[in-house]
């Protein structure tokens, strides 16, 4: 990534890279164009890039949080909202129908229990989901449970759309064929669930599945817009569009290394997927240490010379290991095309 002038940023700051973002678009759209593809707000958390993806054909859209989805819903994407997540907070809930009510958004909320299915159903919103445990062991009810669970949403006035589950447990292995083989097993469950509560909507999938998952009527992809060096692990046709712009503050030597620190750390990237990659001016990698609170520690490639030192003030580009978390630190994009800065947009959908 082409850095900008060093003098116009204030680090750490979150940089996307509009050249990778509109490719990593316009490769996603032609794979799954309109609504095969609903991608996910937690990713990016900005109405801005969901206007460039209603812009590159997709319409419909789900959230992780109800601030997104209520986010989303009063910036005029009301065509078909869903919260992928189970809630049991009746005053969020409420607010979720009086959105619906006040923007016309067509919203609609992940179930898996009795206790949803009723929160849904008291707060007057009209349309959910089955969500289906296909193998992470995170949310979702057993796939046996799924038809008795759609007849009492019926019985409580909802409208059943069908069914979404998540193979997360599968989406960041390296191994192709691990994670079609799994693929198979975890979407004869979901279509197991789906015979028994019927619906026009099979909803699934992520960025690290969606060119696999051909049982899904609907893929839930978000990374893709971004990227991180966990998914980029992967061969997908995406580019790094994502990087925090850090200035190098201090040097030092210890055991005969000379280590540089840059003022990007914990507190500025999301770090349960690893590390970062610290990338130099020249495209070479930096060898990472260790991150701190507000610092990342790192050496030179082993075979760089003296002259790929960075000088203090210059910047660095810091690739996050997991888009999601570090987008939710930072409170805006810093947009670049070929190292000029060209635009800020809002991550006006952070928080809860």
């Amino acid at each position: 990534m082409d850095l900008p002038d060093p003098a116009l940023l204030s680090t750490p700051a979150l940089l996307l890279d509009v050249e990778a973002f509109d490719h990593n678009l316009a490769t996603m759209a032609a794979a799954l164009p309109g609504p095969r593809c609903r991608p996910h707000v937690k990713a990016f958390k900005s109405t801005a890039v969901a206007g460039a993806l209603r812009n590159a054909g997709h319409g419909t859209f789900c959230t992780a949080t109800v601030r997104e989805l209520i986010g989303m819903a009063q910036a005029g994407f009301t065509e078909d909202l869903l919260l992928a997540n189970e809630c049991l907070d009746p005053r969020r809930l409420a607010a979720l129908a009086a959105t619906a009510e006040q923007t016309g958004a067509t919203i609609t909320v992940a179930v898996d229990s009795e206790a949803t299915v009723d929160a849904a159903a008291a707060a007057g919103l009209r349309h959910v989901l089955i969500d289906v445990n296909v193998g992470l062991a995170r949310c979702g009810c057993d796939p046996t449970d799924a038809g008795w669970l759609a007849e009492r949403a019926r019985g409580g006035g909802l409208e059943v759309r069908g069914v979404m589950g998540y193979e997360g447990h599968l989406m960041g292995n390296p191994d192709r064929s691990v994670r079609s083989d799994g693929l198979e097993v975890s979407m004869a469950a979901l279509l197991e669930a789906h015979r028994a509560v019927g619906g026009e909507v099979i909803s699934g999938g992520g960025t690290g599945t969606y060119d696999l998952n051909r049982w899904v009527t609907e893929i839930q992809a978000g990374s893709y817009t971004m990227m991180d060096t966990a998914y980029a692990q992967l061969g997908l046709p995406f580019r790094q569009a994502l990087a925090v712009a850090a200035t190098v503050i201090s040097t030092g030597t210890r055991n005969g290394r000379r280590y540089f620190v840059a003022d990007c750390g914990l507190k500025a990237l999301g770090m349960d997927h690893g590390p970062p990659d610290v990338e130099l001016a020249d495209g070479s990698a930096a060898k990472v240490w260790f991150c701190s609170d507000e610092h990342v520690t790192f050496s030179l490639p082993d075979d760089a010379g003296d002259g790929a030192a960075p000088a203090l003030g210059a910047l660095v580009a810091v690739r996050p290991a997991h888009v999601d978390p570090t987008v939710a630190y930072h409170e805006r994009y810093v947009v670049v095309r070929g190292g000029a800065i060209v635009d800020e947009w809002r991550i006006d959908l952070r928080g809860w």
